[in-house]
């Protein structure tokens, strides 16, 4: 089993390109098989090695790990002009004439007698060459039969030849055109699967009439649907259709993305959660759907909390100290890191969440959200303030059940309820209402740092 995942250099690696990756590798290490990296990067003027670093930079961080490549079509252009010999001399290829100004008007005439615009042959069987006249080489796709094939998601496709034209194999300048390179990669690569979307399916048909002419079993297909916005059309920008490595830069993590990307048009029974292992055991492209799936930003969340939750401490804590280094938050001068993650991994949906959430733990100077001093921070809560200020001070052993009897006898002494302290104490020490348990709060801050904040807070009431 040998499959392969063949991106082109002229972007990033997109939800569908991965998606597509992912299924290629996951058939092949169910079957034991080799996963393929070919980079397609005939059109030299759109490709770029920032699109080649991106692909693979997306596929390290999905763990999309390749057994060959990445292997690059342009450095394989001798073996293309071999090939392209190799036909010539049997007769199964020819040289077309035609200018750009005759297929232009031959199209038009097809479509105003509302025909299917293709070539009409008229170079097929030229005996003479016109010397020094530009040329482009076609295919001599079959006259008679049909293409008939079992696609793996799809079922049996059948395609009659006669709705096939010669296509174009090598322009004019001498390169050799998408269907023919494709072709001649799968046959020396021994791909024995072809997985790819189902955007490709037209070109499927002639790619098989090539392989057949150069006298191979053509590989196995499996056209994937598109992946579609909430709304039915194709996914774009505007519905999430960004970079892998994008969503990466928003706080997500690859256990969560891989395990989205295999639930977006396969499923296995209602089971929502895989690992890696599970996936590779339970897939089968035969469970692949035949309808387009959706996108969908809620999943893609849900799924990431889920494992925000589950995954090892130790695991996101690394992971969310590049994100607060992204914010320029110093983690030096703070909690552990670990202690701050099993505070806020139940009530964050995304690792910059989180780091937004977990900075107050690490800042010199506590900055208010304007609306909540104003409701929470008043001439009231100064009294409660002074008290608890002292009390706090008193502790010796810093911990949540000595901060807890704090808290309640504050509450006592003030005939208060919890949410009458909690609220305005969480804006004096991290300048929102919003954080872990209160309690919870203080003893991430550490004793010097929560006193601190509440004197600042007491220094704010005092010239209100």
């Amino acid at each position: 089993m040998r499959t392969r995942f063949a991106p082109s250099p002229t972007g990033f690696l997109h939800l569908g390109g991965a998606r597509t990756a992912l299924f290629s590798w996951l058939y092949a290490r169910k079957h034991q098989g080799e996963f393929i990296l070919r980079i397609e990067d005939t059109d030299v003027e759109r490709s770029s090695q920032e699109a080649v670093d991106a692909i693979i930079d997306g596929m390290n961080w999905l763990g999309l790990d390749y057994d060959e490549g990445p292997v690059f079509q342009m450095q394989r252009m001798a073996r293309y002009q071999e090939v392209i010999q190799q036909l010539l001399s049997e007769a199964k290829i020819y040289k077309c004439y035609c200018s750009k100004e005759r297929l232009e008007k031959l199209r038009e005439m097809q479509m105003a007698n509302k025909e299917k615009p293709r070539y009409d042959g008229r170079c097929r069987n030229l005996v003479e060459e016109a010397e020094g006249e530009p040329f482009v080489l076609r295919f001599k796709t079959p006259l008679q039969g049909s293409v008939i094939f079992d696609d793996l998601v799809k079922g049996p496709i059948e395609v009659n030849n006669a709705e096939l034209d010669d296509l174009i194999i090598q322009r004019t300048d001498g390169t050799p055109t998408y269907n023919f390179t494709v072709v001649v990669d799968d046959l020396d690569m021994n791909i024995t699967t072809v997985i790819r979307g189902d955007d490709h399916i037209n070109n499927t048909p002639r790619q098989i009439n090539i392989l057949l002419a150069l006298g191979v079993i053509p590989p196995q297909y499996a056209h994937v649907p598109m992946i579609l916005g909430q709304d039915g059309k194709r996914l774009s920008k505007r519905h999430g259709a960004m970079s892998v490595t994008q969503y990466r830069e928003d706080g997500y993590l690859p256990e969560a993305m891989l395990n989205y990307l295999v639930r977006l048009g396969w499923s296995h029974g209602d089971q929502e959660i895989f690992s890696k292992e599970e996936m590779i055991s339970l897939f089968d492209l035969q469970d692949v759907n035949r309808a387009p799936a959706a996108f969908n930003t809620e999943k893609l969340q849900w799924l990431n909390q889920h494992y925000l939750k589950t995954e090892s401490p130790d695991y996101i804590a690394g992971l969310l100290a590049k994100h607060l280094q992204m914010i320029k938050v110093d983690i030096a001068n703070g909690p552990e890191l670990i202690l701050v993650v099993n505070a806020l991994r139940e009530r964050s949906k995304t690792l910059v969440e989180m780091a937004e959430k977990a900075a107050c733990f690490y800042q010199d100077k506590v900055v208010y959200d304007v609306k909540a001093a104003d409701k929470f921070l008043n001439e009231d809560i100064l009294p409660v303030f002074e008290f608890l200020h002292v009390q706090l001070q008193n502790i010796i052993d810093w911990n949540e059940d000595s901060i807890g009897a704090v808290f309640k006898l504050s509450l006592e002494t003030f005939n208060l309820k919890m949410p009458k302290l909690a609220q305005p104490l969480r804006v004096a020490l991290v300048g929102s209402t919003q954080s872990p348990g209160i309690s919870t709060t203080l003893h991430l801050l550490g004793k010097d740092k929560a006193l601190h904040n509440i004197s600042q807070a007491l220094d704010y009431l005092k010239v209100l």
